[in-house]
């Protein structure tokens, strides 16, 4: 059941798309519009573009776009309905009744109940007679009482259906389980309790809500540490463990560490600033989040092989987010957790002030791979060090790391600074010859990015978007079309795009961006938001509409011809086809 068109256009005209981007991008107003970094993808330089006049954004850089409610389902990755509703919560607007079918909103909110009862019921069973061994393993990790309670750690009993019995009692079958991920149904049809026989620590948003679950098995069987799988309201490459702490800390700066017991352990000896990737390598939806609370980041994984691995694919990662990003190499313990019991808070803090620049960890790396003893590989490691040297963005960096560099491998900083340059000339060169490419191509520039809606006639296609746009920037012009409808569109995309805006224009309702948000996908709006943000006047609509219905008609009869000569050549060939068969058969 659809959301009442009336109630849309109203909580479209409370919602102010500055005001709501602006909670979490920092905007500067340039001219009549506003720019920032993208939320959605990592960049120094601002390419998201928020125009008031037409309540859109669009990043030029990613390419996502669209309205206040696509801003929302984006950024907090919800479906429609449940943006709308953080979106009404927001101007203070009560959400409309659907009746009595459960939606996305009402899974969500009914998952996040589950898992908040499951959060109670591991808890419990930690501090009964179920979790004596889990309690155990916890106290010799060093956890006190308080920090075991203020992470919520639990217990899972080693039993099959323990859970499942327990939210039974109230109200949650079996299938819900199945859908929280908090059970499993074999190859047989049997469903059994996910987690069994383990420590559980509670996956926690910056919202306070409890969304998934990890588990330490208390045995030998694997795997060692088991996750929720993703569900409506968990995705592991979008949420990290901890952050609803960390995200209020004072420090200015986060620590990553490889898993939950590091975080824990950190927190514990007064580190409230840590937090761990969950189950999963660094992603840049992880980056793009801690991005919005801090400026900087220390690495601090397991010192082996596998801990160096993920740090060197963490660096770029962090800094293409805008962090400023640091290595902390933990020497004399395998990891955080066992050096702070070991060596204590302290040593741990001088260890962090001690972080290396992450171009001098990188430069360390590299030099582990060589005999700088010997000439060649000495030559092999300068070479590889100004590749890594070049593609910093300042003069002054290349010429400071440069220098690390020469010092390390003995040679003169003249040296180096020669091979830094000839590395960063065959840099540009690469970069130059990429946009001549994309440079002798602009039909492709004007095409949208997704290949499923590529335009099948340019031409038309562009004045179909003419058309768009001066209906969104004026509805009342939807009177001046010429009758013109959207099956007569090249682009499937844009003719149902006119047709829904013409009848919310006819019906009186607003024309924005945003009120297409429920019935186009996130690809398609993303387009839309691109048309939308094309310069448009409607000084002299009259002349533009008479001129875009011209030009799509005209390519309509075109198109028609073109059709009508291939369905004659068609027929001709197959008269001839057959004249040659009968002449042959006489």
């Amino acid at each position: 059941m659809p959301l009442p068109d009336g109630f849309l256009d109203e909580l479209l005209a409370r919602t102010d798309i500055v005001d709501l981007v602006s909670e979490s991008v920092r905007l500067t107003k340039k001219g009549n519009s506003y720019w920032g970094c993208c939320p959605f993808h990592s960049e120094k330089t601002p390419s998201f573009h928020v125009v008031p006049d037409r309540q859109m954004y669009k990043c030029f850089g990613c390419g996502k776009g669209g309205g206040a409610i696509n801003y929302v389902m984006e950024l907090e990755n919800l479906p429609f309905k449940d943006a709308v509703a953080v979106l009404a919560q927001r101007a203070g607007m009560p959400m409309p009744e659907f009746g009595s079918a459960p939606g996305a909103r009402e899974r969500r909110e009914k998952i996040l109940e589950i898992n908040k009862q499951a959060a109670r019921a591991f808890h419990r069973w930690l501090n009964a007679s179920e979790g004596v061994e889990g309690l155990a393993y916890l106290e010799r990790r060093g956890l006190s009482r308080r920090t075991r309670t203020n992470f919520g750690l639990g217990f899972s009993p080693n039993a099959w259906d323990g859970l499942i019995t327990e939210l039974a009692t109230q109200g949650y079958d079996k299938r819900d389980l199945l859908d929280a991920g908090l059970a499993v149904s074999s190859k047989d049809g049997r469903i059994y309790d996910r987690f069994r026989n383990r420590v559980m620590f509670p996956i926690i948003d910056v919202r306070g809500n409890v969304i998934g679950f990890g588990g330490r098995v208390m045995d030998d069987s694997l795997p060692k540490y088991l996750n929720s799988p993703d569900t409506p309201v968990y995705n592991k490459s979008r949420n990290v463990f901890a952050l609803n702490i960390a995200k209020t800390s004072k420090a200015g700066r986060v620590i990553l560490t490889e898993g939950y017991m590091d975080t824990i352990a950190l927190h514990q000896a007064g580190f409230d600033n840590v937090v761990a990737s969950l189950g999963t390598a660094l992603t840049e939806e992880h980056g793009q989040l801690l991005a919005k609370y801090f400026k900087e980041a220390i690495i601090s994984y397991d010192g082996d092989g596998a801990g160096i691995k993920a740090a060197q694919r963490a660096i770029p990662i962090l800094e293409k987010a805008g962090l400023k990003v640091k290595v902390l190499q933990v020497r004399g313990a395998k990891d955080p957790d066992e050096f702070i019991r070991a060596y204590g808070r302290e040593a741990f803090a001088k260890l962090l002030d001690d972080s290396e620049n992450q171009v001098d960890y990188r430069l360390a790396q590299i030099q582990k791979k060589y005999d700088l003893t010997d000439d060649g590989q000495r030559i092999a490691f300068l070479q590889e060090a100004a590749q890594l040297v070049s593609a910093l963005p300042s003069a002054v960096e290349r010429e400071i790391y440069g220098g690390h560099a020469a010092q390390t491998a003995g040679i003169t900083p003249e040296a180096m600074k020669l091979e830094v340059d000839r590395a960063l000339r065959a840099r540009l060169r690469k970069a130059e010859k990429q946009q001549e490419r994309r440079d002798l191509t602009p039909a492709s520039q004007l095409q949208p990015k997704t290949r499923a809606l590529r335009y099948e006639n340019l031409r038309s296609a562009r004045a179909e978007e003419g058309l768009l746009r001066l209906l969104m920037l004026d509805p009342g012009l939807t009177g001046k079309m010429g009758g013109i409808r959207g099956e007569e569109f090249s682009s499937e995309l844009l003719g149902r795009a006119f047709d829904r805006l013409a009848a919310r224009a006819a019906a009186g309702l607003s024309t924005q961006l945003a009120a297409l948000a429920e019935d186009f996908s996130g690809p398609e709006m993303d387009h839309l938001a691109q048309v939308a943000a094309q310069p448009e006047s409607v000084a002299n609509s009259g002349q533009a509409i008479q001129n875009y219905i011209s030009t799509i008609r005209m390519e309509n009869a075109k198109q028609d011809a073109m059709k009508q000569d291939e369905a004659l050549l068609a027929a001709q060939k197959r008269y001839q086809q057959k004249k040659a068969y009968m002449e042959e058969t006489q």
